[in-house]
């Protein structure tokens, strides 16, 4: 594609990196094929294809309208789009670049900038979402049950995070809103890692890694989150840790990005590098020992029917497409086929909050393919994934790894009887 970027932003950064991810489009349109809200929607500018030549428009000087600034709202960033894209183009970093542009011409009406702000502000932060959460949860005793989706159940007891000590180490981003609404999540992680032989380091003053800022258009708050992570796990790289993983997919998209993100930080460039090299989704770790957790399940194989709900941070952003499946598969797990895995459910970050029309019919078609084969329990791979399906079903949803994690400890408990 052909590109003629205006003045105010050829010579940037930013207008250097989309030239260059504009060139690479020979606009085919098989990303429309693949596209959630083009596919719902039926209108080209709701595709890919359609967000890319409205960001060409705006980049080469045609001023952006509230229409484009809709456009590129509905965009679950889900980039499903660079998945199916023959040409590679990489429409992640372009939408992010265009949203600010068009962001910084069109200014939002006040409601939506205070929702914004919030969502920015709240999420982020234990100690201001924490008691929002725990004030919900009161709620729920005395609200009309119709409002019960809008505000997660309280989450079962964790089991006790291990203490044995291991040679091989790494860390574990705990997240921002993942500790309260799936506490068992992390716990489960540590303790199928124990097993095999790994410990896992907590850092309690990383946080947030910075994903709802940065796809709310809120660049610089991003990079602070990623700085205040990098230096809370800077002391444990300098000691060897072997990785830094994740259970929650759109994190994992985000710490392996760091080095994008603070390319042109001097301080932080060659530390953010670091980080990205080591960062390891938890799903590549439990592979390296397949082996050995197999041997460990052969007394206790899973039970019942799983439906599994790729994340689009898992199969897009991370680009592990079918990889927990197969994984899963080899471990004894009973999977049910899934129409259209490869398709957004609408949680998308702040999206269910933000279109949450779209979000809605999304998450209905997504629960009625998880639930088509009669599946016990549907489980995933991201905590706004889990809580937005949730909300619509009465099956448990949960995090792969807890589902391992229970099936290690019944097998515990049947070795250890007489």
């Amino acid at each position: 594609m052909q590109t003629h970027l205006a003045d105010f932003i050829k010579d940037t950064p930013s207008g250097q990196i989309a030239e260059s991810i504009l060139r690479k489009c020979v606009h085919c349109g098989f990303c429309t094929a693949t596209c959630p809200t083009y596919q719902l929607l039926g209108d080209e500018l709701d595709g890919p294809r359609g967000r890319i030549y409205l960001m060409k428009q705006v980049l080469e000087g045609m001023p952006a309208t509230s229409l484009t600034q809709t456009h590129l709202d509905r965009c679950l960033t889900c980039r499903s789009c660079e998945t199916t894209c023959p040409s590679g183009v990489e429409y992640g970093r372009l939408i992010d670049i265009g949203r600010t542009i068009v962001n910084q011409q069109v200014p939002r009406a006040y409601f939506a900038r205070l929702q914004r702000w919030a969502l920015t502000t709240i999420l982020p932060n234990p100690k201001l979402f924490n008691p929002l959460l725990a004030l919900g949860h009161l709620l729920r005793s005395i609200i009309p049950k119709v409002f019960d989706d809008l505000i997660p159940a309280p989450p079962p007891p964790s089991r006790d995070w291990p203490t044995t000590t291991h040679q091989r180490r790494l860390l574990m981003l705990e997240g921002c809103v993942q500790p309260s609404l799936s506490p068992a999540t992390q716990v489960a992680a540590s303790r199928v890692l124990d097993r095999l032989g790994y410990q896992v380091i907590r850092t309690p003053q990383a946080g947030c890694c910075g994903a709802v800022a940065l796809h709310l258009d809120h660049h610089s708050s991003a990079q602070a989150a990623a700085r205040r992570n990098i230096d809370a796990w800077w002391p444990h790289i300098q000691e060897g840790v072997i990785a830094i993983s994740w259970t929650a997919s759109g994190c994992g998209v985000m710490v392996s990005d760091y080095a994008q993100l603070l390319a042109n930080d001097p301080q932080y460039a060659t530390k953010a590098a670091q980080v990205s090299a080591l960062a390891c989704d938890i799903s590549k770790l439990i592979d390296n020992e397949k082996d050995k957790l197999n041997q460990m399940l052969k007394i206790n194989r899973p039970q019942g029917l799983w439906a599994f709900h790729p994340p689009c941070t898992l199969q897009h952003g991370l680009k592990h497409k079918g990889q927990v499946e197969l994984l899963l598969s080899t471990l004894g797990f009973q999977l049910t086929p899934v129409a259209n895995s490869h398709l957004c459910c609408g949680s998308a970050g702040t999206y269910s909050i933000l279109q949450p029309d779209i979000a809605e019919t999304l998450k209905t078609n997504k629960i009625a393919a998880l639930t088509a084969g009669q599946p016990n329990q549907i489980i995933t791979a991201n905590i706004g994934c889990q809580m937005h399906l949730q909300s619509a079903t009465n099956l448990p949803v949960r995090h792969w790894i807890e589902a391992i994690d229970d099936c290690l400890s019944a097998t515990s408990s049947k070795a250890s009887q007489p």
